[in-house]
């Protein structure tokens, strides 16, 4: 009976395997391109979310300027394309063309000359400087309007606000103090202007012979000017630029907000947030 069982069996599988036999290159053929088409789609969402290093650079400014070119990149698959797109070099309004003479290679520039003022090269060269410094002069002045003030609204210092700082009495009268102060600069000031004209022409001190600069980029003198030593490098330049110009704007800020309002950028600031919706400039512009 086991015997007989067994043998049943056995016909069973035969008669099975012979059903099968001629759809098994079919069913392996499916089972190939399905494992080829699992394949395919791995590596396109792997593409999409792997972000490419020139997005990278774009996104983090590590090189300290834009990439500013268009570029397309194709990925290897057709079925996804990745590609970039950015704003041409020197232009600070898309779609406006920018000057000839602004082509983007000095720090800062993104082609904004509306008056043609640097067309020019020599005026160029003297907006140039005279930007920088001003800039560093801005970013001085706005720190001592805005942090003396802090200090002394939270108890730190007692000081006067900027706006009352002349009023105070220093240890020789304001008219010395004048005159001093306007011979020393007047010294610096020249020398400025002389190594505009002819860079590198006064990088010897005229009093103590042994001492003299390095050989710099005329407005980075480097040596005592730069105890940290550290490197001009286009995007401390880029980034010296921009605070510059912030702190300009800031400094014209200052004067206006206190010629209406009688106070400074701190004491305006808490006003504002002891009531945010009736403490702005819309009411104090119609008052």
């Amino acid at each position: 009976m086991a015997i007989q069982m067994h043998i049943q069996n056995i016909q069973s599988f035969q008669l099975s395997l012979k059903t099968t036999l001629p759809f098994l290159p079919i069913i392996t053929n499916k089972l190939f391109k399905l494992e080829k088409m699992a394949t395919v789609t791995t590596q396109a969402s792997a593409a999409i979310f792997r972000p490419c290093a020139s997005r990278t650079r774009f996104l983090t400014g590590s090189s300290g300027k834009l990439n500013r070119e268009v570029s397309f990149r194709p990925s290897t698959f057709s079925s996804y394309n990745s590609f970039k797109v950015e704003a041409k070099k020197g232009q600070w309004l898309p779609g406006l063309a920018s000057p000839d003479y602004l082509d983007g290679s000095l720090p800062g520039d993104n082609g904004f000359d509306p008056l043609g003022l640097a067309e020019d090269p020599e005026n160029l060269k003297w907006f140039i400087q005279a930007e920088l410094v001003n800039g560093r002069w801005a970013m001085l002045g706005v720190a001592g309007m805005l942090l003396p003030e802090v200090f002394t609204s939270i108890g730190i210092l007692n000081v006067p606000k900027w706006y009352d700082a002349g009023k105070s009495e220093y240890f020789a009268s304001s008219s010395t103090l004048f005159v001093i102060e306007f011979i020393l600069f007047h010294y610096v000031e020249i020398r400025r202007w002389q190594d505009i004209k002819n860079p590198g022409s006064v990088n010897q001190d005229p009093i103590f012979k042994n001492y003299s600069l390095p050989p710099n980029k005329c407005g980075y003198p480097g040596g005592i000017f730069n105890p940290l030593n550290f490197a001009p490098t286009e995007e401390a330049k880029e980034k010296e630029l921009a605070n510059g110009r912030l702190a300009m704007l800031a400094f014209l800020g200052f004067i206006v907000q206190h010629n209406v309002t009688g106070k400074g950028p701190f004491d305006n600031l808490l006003q504002h947030l002891s009531d945010p919706w009736h403490n702005t400039i819309i009411q104090t512009l119609s008052n």
